[in-house]
């Protein structure tokens, strides 16, 4: 047994049947004056003990304004860097350093530099699932939130390099009309979806709707009723009056679904071995074991030069202001 399940296993042993781990978490949340911010992608039990639960957009948003000491994120790497780039007097926790994002590892900085000075008459805009080196040679940062807007706001005669998303990035330029220069990154997670088995599970469905992340690739996209960030998707089965639902991205959303409308049915979509390909590895480093600990021993903690973060604040608060 790990030691993050050690210790949740003693807590469990030891606490009044009413109690246990979660208590523990919320006890030291205030002990530390602490925010715990979660994303949809999160399992459920992490979910559930977060204070605030949210996309990349909404995350940013949130740690921008949180007055709380210390900054508990339980998501992945390039998130609590955001986090710490937006807050560099507070402590910042990531309950898994090793909690990576392949997308993200798809455009190492070394090599996206030359490509960014190749195009250097070109405004550089980059999706928010990258490093802080990433970040740090943008204009702009963008979710799949506000993607669509920001574009829409610059100039049509400024060309624009956008990375490191391939797949969200074609999906905009059939949105938007605009000719990107793309970067060749993408989410192994959103590419891992069977548009076969997806057709299939449409016949057994004939009612259910498609909802699917602009992370996917356009096969599955062409099959979509809906594309939108994870908060899209979550607004959508809400307001929508559909029972049914296959869901084309990180299977975690799912339990936010399931919260907000009771009723109502929600299907992964396959991927295309027979595995568990469509959850993010990342993601699920994350546990409550890890994240109890984290708080407990206040590390692992996120710490970034500062000359680098100074710098990848810049486009972060341009796309901040532009999404008010």
């Amino acid at each position: 047994m790990s030691m993050a399940g050690q210790a949740v296993a003693e807590i469990r042993a030891n606490a009044e049947p009413k109690h246990g781990v979660e208590d523990e978490i919320r006890r030291l949340k205030r002990e530390l004056n602490a925010v715990i911010l979660a994303h949809f992608y999160q399992e459920s039990e992490i979910q559930d003990v977060a204070d605030f639960i949210g996309d990349s957009l909404q995350l940013s948003q949130q740690a921008s304004r949180t007055e709380a000491d210390v900054i508990v994120f339980a998501g992945v790497h390039f998130m609590a860097e955001t986090a710490k780039i937006l807050n560099p007097t507070r402590q910042v926790l990531l309950p898994d350093l090793n909690a990576g994002c392949s997308l993200a590892d798809s455009c190492p900085p070394h090599l996206f530099k030359p490509f960014r000075e190749r195009y250097a008459d070109h405004l550089v805009i980059n999706y928010i699932n990258c490093s802080a080196e990433i970040k740090a040679m943008s204009d702009i940062i963008c979710t799949s939130s506000n993607a669509e807007k920001i574009i829409n706001s610059i100039p049509r005669e400024r060309p624009i390099l956008f990375g490191p998303d391939r797949n969200l990035g074609r999906y905009l330029m059939k949105k938007t009309g605009r000719d990107l220069r793309l970067w060749q990154g993408a989410c192994t997670v959103h590419e891992t979806f069977s548009e076969q088995k997806l057709l299939r599970l449409k016949v057994r469905h004939p009612g259910a709707k498609v909802l699917a992340h602009p992370e996917c690739e356009e096969r599955l996209l062409r099959n979509a009723d809906y594309v939108g960030s994870t908060t899209g998707i979550l607004n959508y089965v809400k307001h929508d009056p559909g029972q049914e639902f296959i869901v084309a991205t990180e299977p975690g959303i799912i339990h936010a679904m399931e919260k907000e409308c009771p009723g109502k049915i929600f299907i992964p979509a396959p991927p295309e071995n027979s595995c568990a390909c469509n959850e993010c590895p990342h993601m699920r480093l994350n546990t409550m074991g890890k994240l109890y600990l984290c708080m407990k021993n206040r590390s692992p903690e996120i710490t970034m030069d500062e000359e680098l973060r100074i710098r990848a604040l810049q486009p972060i608060q341009r796309m901040l202001e532009m999404s008010a």
